[in-house]
């Protein structure tokens, strides 16, 4: 009955995370109206782009303080400051566009709120499937990460059916809806501890003898009264990363899985973690010997004792659970810095499509038909995020449920899904060279949201099987400091070729009337780069591959 309910309650947090997530990923909508925002307040296309990059160093620069902020604060502080930051940074937004005016620099700032809002809920919604769903960690991140990518859809489709042609209206809507999302999912976000991770006395079909066990250590009851009072968020991570000496001489060389206890394992906080597992291997124990009756000693030397089960269940025994790897440590790890390469490189070339699509729907439009009116290519415009928006989606939710398949059935890596994301960028940079007919232009932004829905579908699992899951979202953290740098250097690539076949009207509007010129040198860079992104993938994976034998050849506790 219990398990029921505990199940029960996981979903409707997974639902939460998937509610959050919906609403954390608006930085993806930004071409939807970044063209008619420049238009209004005369910006050049380098300049618009400097708004939505600020954007995505909200988004991804902060990822190291977010994440040890959740790895020790629990998920849900997190979320209600993502609410809060998402509503400051899209308000001021509505208001430069009714006036008609605003600085640069304020723009920027408030762009920068707005993603690292989004970066504070999602990392949460992230973390708390990762954490609530153990044995199934992959479909069960697919789900928020999926809705993230398909955020730029919802909002997209809702402005244009809702507020068809009205900017500033749909701008509204963004401040009002990712706000509002995100406190409502706030509510039923929460980290239950697994059952796989119950002390001893919670099995059942073992003497009721066992239960006498350590009675007179007052160090033993206490953390287990504190069970059903938790003075901590769950979810949040011992300050203490020290391995206790009884589980070092217990476990052999595994400290650095043991070093850190899964979050999720009580609602009593750290204090429960050295007693649980302690319990559970009393006999090297050397610290309260005469604590251990007669009955406790027998029981505890049975090789089927629930408390070996602990310690040895397929949770604890995955890779992802028996190591600890941050910090310092990780940036002395080749895989940190192969897998880096890779989120940066394929990262950059997809924000740069995410983040100009609106320009090259205006270009392609008003070069093949010079007639067509504003409220046309708003609409076209928001048909292609939504477009890109799709493809996200289907991208992270193929990917994370494909990577399970491979690891699970074709003992495969995870890696190779980011070979498909490769693959699918590159066919997608071929497009973006030679299509000047705007109808076919949804190849572009459907091939490009994909391949990033499967680069970052799969990415937080990769993280977690070759990092640890205890400190998942300070690695993600980490991880996600590259597209900063990459999606810079190609956005203000596209910007700056872009304002070269631009001409100033007028009025002090900007446009370009070449068509498909007006961008197309930069696909040719990220062309290049797709390549150099899929010899470092298959570099990454043979590399893996080699490590994983080597560590089997030494033994599961030398990792």
């Amino acid at each position: 009955m219990l398990d029921r309910q505990l199940h029960r309650a996981r979903l409707i947090s997974s639902v939460a995370a998937t509610v959050i997530s919906l609403a954390c990923g608006t930085n993806y909508v930004y071409s939807a109206w970044a063209p008619q925002f420049a238009d209004k307040l005369h910006l050049t296309t380098t300049e618009s782009n400097l708004i939505g990059l600020a954007g995505n160093l909200g988004m991804y620069s902060m990822g190291v303080p977010v994440g040890l902020f959740i790895d020790h604060r629990g998920p849900r502080p997190a979320v209600i400051a993502g609410a809060l930051l998402l509503g400051l940074g899209y308000f001021p937004f509505r208001s430069a566009f009714d006036n008609a005016s605003g600085s640069v620099a304020l723009l920027c700032f408030f762009s920068y709120l707005s993603g690292l809002g989004g970066c504070m809920a999602f990392a949460a919604s992230v973390k708390t499937s990762a954490l609530n769903w153990p044995h199934h960690r992959g479909t069960a991140t697919a789900f928020p990460l999926a809705a993230f990518g398909l955020s730029a859809f919802f909002f997209s489709v809702f402005g244009s059916f809702f507020f068809p042609g009205n900017t500033s209206a749909f701008l509204m809507v963004l401040a009002a809806g990712t706000s509002g999302l995100t406190f409502f999912g706030f509510f039923f976000l929460r980290v239950f501890p697994h059952t796989s991770y119950h002390a001893v006395p919670s099995t059942t079909g073992v003497s009721d003898s066992q239960q006498l066990r350590r009675t007179s250590s007052e160090d033993a009851k206490a953390p287990r009264r504190g069970r059903g009072l938790p003075d901590v968020e769950p979810g949040m991570s011992p300050t203490n990363y020290t391995t206790p000496v009884t589980l070092t001489q217990g476990m052999g060389g595994a400290e650095d899985g043991l070093d850190q206890e899964p979050p999720s394992t009580s609602r009593g906080g750290s204090a429960t973690r050295p007693i649980d597992v302690e319990a559970a291997r009393a006999p090297h124990a050397t610290d309260e010997p005469e604590d251990i009756d007669e009955t406790s000693s027998l029981m505890s030397k049975s090789s089927s004792l629930p408390g070996d089960v602990l310690v040895q269940n397929s949770v604890d025994m995955d890779r992802s659970h028996r190591i600890d790897i941050r910090g310092w440590h990780l940036l002395s790890n080749v895989d940190f810095w192969q897998l880096f390469a890779i989120m940066g490189i394929l990262a950059g070339i997809g924000l740069m499509t995410i983040n100009n699509i609106g320009h090259d729907v205006n270009a392609l439009w008003k070069r093949y038909d010079d007639s067509v009116s504003e409220a046309f290519l708003i609409q076209r415009q928001q048909m292609h995020v939504s477009i890109l928006s799709v493809g996200s989606f289907l991208g992270r939710l193929l990917s994370g449920v494909g990577s399970d398949f491979l690891v699970k059935i074709l003992g495969a890596s995870r890696a190779w899904c980011l070979v498909v994301a490769s693959f699918v960028f590159f066919i997608a940079q071929i497009f973006a060279i030679n299509i000047a007919n705007p109808h076919f232009l949804g190849f572009v932004s459907g091939l490009s949201g994909l391949g990033y829905g499967f680069l970052f579908g799969v990415f937080p699992s990769i993280v977690a099987e070759t990092f640890g899951i205890h400190g998942l979202s300070q690695n993600w953290g980490f991880m996600t400091l590259s597209p900063v740098i990459s999606g810079n250097i190609f956005n203000l690539f596209y910007g700056t070729v872009f304002d070269s076949h631009s001409v100033v009207g007028d009025g002090g509007e900007r446009s370009c009337p070449d068509g498909l010129d007006c961008y197309r040198n930069a696909y040719f860079v990220t062309l290049g780069a797709c390549c150099l992104g899929l010899l470092v993938t298959l570099s990454t994976i043979r590399h893996q591959y080699q490590q994983r034998l080597k560590e089997d050849g030494k033994g599961p506790a030398e990792d």
